[in-house]
This record gives structure tokens, sequence and C-alpha cells, in this order.
């Protein structure tokens, strides 16, 4: 049995990476052998402004030195729109960025943005259209919306909470999302995006989104979750995660490891994934691990 330590690069008010990316590798653990441990470094934002988001995004070469003194098997950059809001492919960047902090600390470690994940997971499920729900304010929302855009996704419609205090997003209530996404102009959509925003709580309603809205659902954490295992060379599943991370998507290992990307399995758009009636853990094909994408 092998543990694996997930670092996780956080706002300081960010209270919910630290309960789903838990939750969601604690349930793999329940079909497979992996076990993780989980260790953070904090960047300093309360408010979720244009002014916070770069001061806190400027901060995190030293959570990395952190983490990477911890000797972390990868690390997780969970704010989504700190990322985005630097301007179209900066996950890219920031990933580079980082991982070189780690190299440079003699503890190099894959490093996966939940900006990239959104984008490499809307890519391993097909989605070239969606809808979104985000806690942001417009301008910000607009911002996710243009960034999806330049990686070739289009947002078909998107809601915008607008939410400026990060608290308050993470005490947003998660059953709300479904009804909201259902809202949404969302019948050309290939998925639905329910929480744009690692701090905004979905996991508990992404398997009734999913049954009430006919498709694909994912979230900013369930994306970064599929890529944390991608980067790990583990098979990319977790039972309750929805359409994602069901066990149901072959793909190539992730850029971090070195793999071209495989064709995403041939299906219609709306048809939701099922899982086996006991998951099992999927058989890693010579290839790489299933459901990996690269972000790029």
């Amino acid at each position: 049995m092998t543990t694996y330590r997930i670092g996780q690069i956080v706002p300081s008010s960010n209270v919910t990476m630290e309960t789903e990316v838990p939750a969601l590798l604690r349930a793999r653990e329940t079909v497979a052998p992996e076990r993780f441990t989980f260790h953070s470094s904090r960047m300093r934002m309360t408010r979720v402004t244009p002014e916070q988001l770069r001061a806190m995004d400027a901060d995190s070469d030293r959570c990395a030195l952190e983490l990477s003194d911890a000797r972390v098997d990868v690390l997780g950059y969970a704010c989504l729109v700190a990322v985005m809001s630097n301007g179209p492919g900066y996950h890219r960047e920031s990933e580079r960025r980082l991982h070189r902090r780690t190299v440079e600390n003699g503890a190099p470690a894959p490093v996966v943005t939940s900006a990239g994940a959104l984008v490499a997971g809307l890519h391993v499920l097909g989605a070239k259209k969606v809808a979104l729900v985000a806690p942001y304010l417009r301008p910000l929302a607009r911002t996710v919306v243009d960034y999806l855009a330049h990686e070739g996704i289009t947002v078909t419609d998107h809601a915008a909470l607008e939410i400026p205090d990060n608290l308050a997003v993470a005490a947003h209530d998660p059953a709300r999302l479904p009804g909201i996404a259902a809202r949404l102009a969302h019948d050309e959509a290939d998925a639905v995006v329910l929480s744009a925003c690692v701090q905004m709580p979905s996991l508990a309603a992404v398997e009734e989104a999913e049954q009430r809205l006919g498709k694909p659902v994912v979230s900013a954490a369930i994306c970064t979750v599929h890529q944390l295992l991608c980067a790990l060379g583990l098979p990319a599943f977790a039972p309750g995660a929805g359409a994602l991370l069901c066990g149901a998507y072959d793909g190539s290992t992730s850029p971090l490891l070195g793999s071209a990307p495989a064709a995403p399995p041939s299906r219609s758009p709306a048809a939701v994934p099922q899982p086996p009636a006991v998951l099992q853990p999927p058989v890693v094909p010579p290839s790489g691990p299933r459901g990996c994408a690269p972000t790029v």
C-alpha cells in the first residue's frame, strides 16, 4: 500500500478544498489500495477582488517552496480565478514556475492548477460547450468565460452569484446549485460546471445535478482531483463524484508524465456515463492511467 502526500496551495480564507479534496480521495480509498495525506500552505486573501487576487498569486511561490519542504508528491494550486485573472493560458506559466520552485528546493513535484484542471477535465469529457455557475462578481465571472473560450470551450450561459466575501462563498448552500444550473440555457451544452470556484462547495449536489440535467456535471474541485490523480500516475476515478471520475473514460497520462492525449470516447454528449454496479479499480492500460488528458 502506497501513501501519497497531497499538497495544496490555498487562499487563507478557503475552507472548502481542504474538505472536498480529502472527501473525494477518501471515497476512492474505499475501492482502491492507495492512501493519501493532506498538507496545505496559505496565501492571504479575504475578498475576491482583482487586487487581492493579484497580491495572493504573487505569494504562491512561497507556498510551493514550503510544501516542497514537506516532500509532497503533488501540489494543487487551489484558486481558479486567481490564475485565470492573469490572462489567457496563464495556468501553464503558473504550473511551470511553481514546479521550478520545487526543483530548486531539491524536492521536485508536479503542479496542478484548478484553472488548468477545469480545462483538462472538460476536454476529457469532450465538452466543447458548457454552462457554468460561479460565485464571482460579474466581471470576474466574465474572465472565466473568456478564459475557457481561449481554450476552445464555449460557455452557452453562466450565472454570476456576485458574492465578494470569500467566507460567504464557502457558506453558499450546495443544495441550491442544481436549481440554479437548471435555469441556465444548457440544452446545447455538452456538460455543466456546477461550481467554477474551488471555494463554493458543490460535491454533495453533483450527482443530483447530473440526474436532473441529463448530462455530465463537474466542478473545479472534481477536475482538480482528476488532474492530481493523473499527475501521480494513478487511475483517475472516485465514487460519488459524477461522470468525470466514474471510471468510464480512457485517456493518456497527465502532460507532466509526458504522454500524448488519447481521443475521448465516442458517445452522445448528453449521455451521463454510469459507473458499474460494484465499482472496482479500473485496469491501467499500458499507455497510462484512465481518464487523464493534458492541459495543453
